[in-house]
């Protein structure tokens, strides 16, 4: 058996776009369009600016462009200031199995390369999906092990397929490919470590492993080498980050080509981590259905896997009073409160105003957590329930096997597209935010991706609105 990169080399340099299942191709550009909408609603509420700032101060060759600012830059900072815009709000999709957010990551990269190139949406598009499933199948392979070590998924995982997608545009071939694969094996990073103080480094993650693909690609393709064995060699990704034998990651490959990861990306509802979501869920739906606000409840406890604890729920005193917006995504005290008290919870539930309200705050304290029991059992990653103990006596319980936007309970196209325009409206002019929609809805026919880079380019915070 060769080695692993060489096998996911040829899939991303030699597999036909027109073999890509038709119900591939139409996922993947609803969750293209959703990606773009999380970077341009980034901007417009002008979160995770620095990256996009530095990328234009530094100018250089005008390749891509910068979602939020006029003048193309250099296709590796277009695609480290994107994919940062992009995660910034933790609003984007996220794969169930590899716990992974693959498209903030491989579509920057994908866009980058695409407009290096002057490639067709159809061209683009393919290269997303095949470098998203590259990356998909790596997480898989190693996300348990990664988050218990500390390492991000989305990123140590996610360089890979922005390396494979921008070789792919850059028509490489498939040794040059698994080079740019072995090359970008010694950039991959990310640690959890921000969860200790809520500061903002998770969405540098996403841009710095697209940049990292753009890069690899462009060294490979100039004559770097990398390892073959970079993947399940005795120092590779597997053993150095994820402590796993090498002979375990012939599953990367089984199946290439013919059983789809992509089709387990699960769009967001809510902007916030995952792991949140189905329990917030729940707490809400209890409390509405029984018409409980925050003076009803005397203690709401929540259940979660046990990945998901660690971000969400631990350690639990620190997660009851969120020190910055940022910290309140990894809380599920926070988003189950904010959820009751508010009645929804959107981007707006994450300022500094709205992390200080004192009624949620105040409901926030009066969570706890207990361990998933066997209803975990076959559920999704994302599964979680909620208990709400009314001060009257009565009990509510409820499980969601997953939350709503899973593979299991799919958002539909119109949903997707409403998130879309929701998040497009807040740095676009609505007639603009249509034509884009419009646009990327058909981008699989797209000859050419000038008109969407231009309409990218035009988002402006709410500040700097015309």
């Amino acid at each position: 058996m060769g080695a692993i990169a060489e096998t996911l080399a040829g899939f991303a340099a030699e597999f036909e776009s027109a073999a890509i299942p038709a119900q591939v191709r139409e996922r993947a550009a609803l969750h293209f369009t959703d990606v773009l909408g999380c970077g341009i609603a980034a901007v417009g509420l002008d979160a995770a600016p620095q990256a996009s700032e530095l990328a234009w101060r530094q100018g250089g060759r005008g390749e891509a462009s910068l979602i939020g600012a006029g003048p193309k830059v250099p296709a590796a900072q277009a695609a480290l200031a994107n994919g940062t815009r992009c995660h910034a709000l933790d609003f984007d999709d996220t794969h169930e199995a590899g716990i992974c957010h693959s498209s903030v990551v491989v579509a920057p990269a994908a866009l980058a390369a695409a407009e290096v190139t002057d490639a067709s949406g159809r061209e683009m598009l393919a290269a997303y999906v095949l470098g998203s499933e590259i990356a998909l199948r790596i997480a898989v392979a190693a996300a348990d092990e990664l988050y218990e070590r500390g390492f991000h998924p989305t990123s140590v995982c996610g360089a890979f397929g922005a390396a494979a997608a921008a070789a792919r545009l850059f028509a490489a071939d498939r040794v040059t490919t698994a080079n740019a694969l072995g090359i970008v094996g010694s950039f991959a990073a990310g640690l959890f470590e921000y969860l200790s103080d809520g500061s903002a480094t998770k969405p540098l993650h996403a841009g710095w492993a697209a940049q990292a693909g753009i890069q690899a690609a462009r060294l490979a393709a100039a004559g770097a080498t990398g390892p073959a064995s970079v993947i399940e060699g005795r120092f590779g990704l597997l053993a150095s980050h994820a402590q796993r034998a090498g002979e375990e990651a012939q599953a990367i490959v089984a199946g290439l080509g013919e059983r789809w990861e992509f089709e387990g990306l699960a769009i967001k509802l809510y902007p916030a981590c995952h792991f949140a979501h189905a329990s917030t869920w729940a707490a809400g739906e209890l409390a509405d259905e029984h018409g409980l606000g925050a003076a009803d409840i005397g203690r709401i406890t929540v259940r979660v896997p046990p990945e998901g604890a660690r971000l969400v729920l631990e350690p639990l005193a620190e997660k009851l009073r969120p020190k910055t917006p940022y910290d309140a995504k990894f809380s599920l005290p926070y988003t189950a409160a904010h959820r009751i008290v508010r009645g929804s919870l959107g981007l707006a539930a994450f300022t500094e105003a709205a992390i200080a309200d004192p009624e949620v705050l105040e409901l926030a304290a009066r969570v706890d957590a207990e361990p998933l029991g066997d209803e975990g059992r076959g559920a999704s990653r994302f599964c979680g329930g909620a208990r709400l103990v009314t001060n009257d006596g009565p009990e509510f319980d409820r499980f969601l096997a997953a939350p709503p936007g899973s593979p299991s309970m799919p958002a539909g196209p119109e949903e997707i597209r409403a998130k879309f325009r929701a998040n497009a409206g807040l740095g676009l002019p609505e007639s603009r935010a249509y034509d884009l929609e419009a646009a990327l809805q058909h981008i699989d026919a797209t000859p050419r991706l000038d008109r969407i880079a231009e309409d990218l380019g035009y988002a402006r915070a709410a500040s700097r609105a015309a």
